[in-house]
């Protein structure tokens, strides 16, 4: 990426750390989510790649969310938003690695659905969490979907019905944030996270990320059917991996287990 580009990348052995770098707010507009949306799918296809960390440049803002202001200018709401939807992972397919988000700022809208597209949140300390679309007379689409399965119920029909900001201790008091760190531990402690991820099995790291997304609307007995019967690509690949074999390996022998994704 060119210093110039409102999407950083920076990338440590098998990490990818995306910085997202649009002054002042970091507000996403059209051609910023077909640029984390390309970046996300290289990392999907890339095999060295295991583990992504999201960000935001800045100390006020990880992301307000859709560009109200380039909306103004001409940017459709329903314009190409680019493979992976908005901001680059909702919608984008078999993303079947680990990617945490740090969030370390304002977190709302649009920005809020990103954050929920990763997998593991971190958040500073002053980070806030709303979602304030029904004050400007629209639907938190992505949200409406999602949160209601998240956190309770009632929590997120106030949050989508009102638009009230809530703390980053309530936050993770409802489950929204795994971890709360002092701003300036923040980037120190995705890093940790991510390298022990990185250091994990990525084929069952796959095979997770795949039976979540496929039992999330399947009743149980159905969803495990689908897994015990090798139904799953990622499943499938698992079993009948070295890697499949070598935790049992490891264990027998004592010794740490040498994950090689194959």
């Amino acid at each position: 990426m060119s210093d110039t580009s409102p999407v950083k990348t920076n990338i440590k052995g098998s990490i990818l750390e995306v910085t997202l770098d649009r002054p002042k707010a970091n507000a996403v507009d059209l051609a910023t989510s077909r640029i984390m949306g390309e970046v996300f799918k290289d990392f999907r296809d890339n095999p060295d790649l295991r583990v992504a960390i999201l960000t935001a440049a800045g100390e006020k803002f990880f992301c307000p969310g859709w560009d109200l202001k380039a909306a103004n200018d001409g940017d459709a709401v329903d314009g190409d938003y680019g493979v992976g939807g908005f901001g680059g992972l909702q919608e984008l397919p078999h993303l079947n690695k680990p990617v945490i988000a740090a969030i370390n700022g304002i977190c709302c809208g649009g920005g809020l659905e990103i954050a929920l597209s990763c997998d593991i949140i971190l958040a500073a300390e002053h980070a806030t969490f709303a979602l304030p679309e029904i004050n400007s007379g629209t639907v938190a689409d992505a949200a409406s979907i999602k949160l209601p399965k998240r956190i309770p119920y009632h929590v997120a029909m106030e949050m989508l019905l009102t638009g009230r900001w809530l703390d980053v201790e309530e936050a993770n008091r409802w489950g929204i944030v795994n971890h709360v760190h002092p701003a300036d531990k923040l980037n120190e402690a995705a890093w940790a996270m991510a390298e022990q991820l990185a250091a994990g099995p990525p084929l069952v790291f796959a095979a997770i990320k795949e039976i979540v997304r496929d039992a999330e609307d399947s009743k149980f007995q159905d969803a495990l059917n689908r897994v015990t019967q090798r139904q799953l690509k990622t499943v499938d690949t698992l079993y009948g991996s070295e890697d499949g074999l070598e935790g049992f390996r490891a264990f027998s022998e004592k010794r740490d287990p040498v994950w090689k994704g194959r």
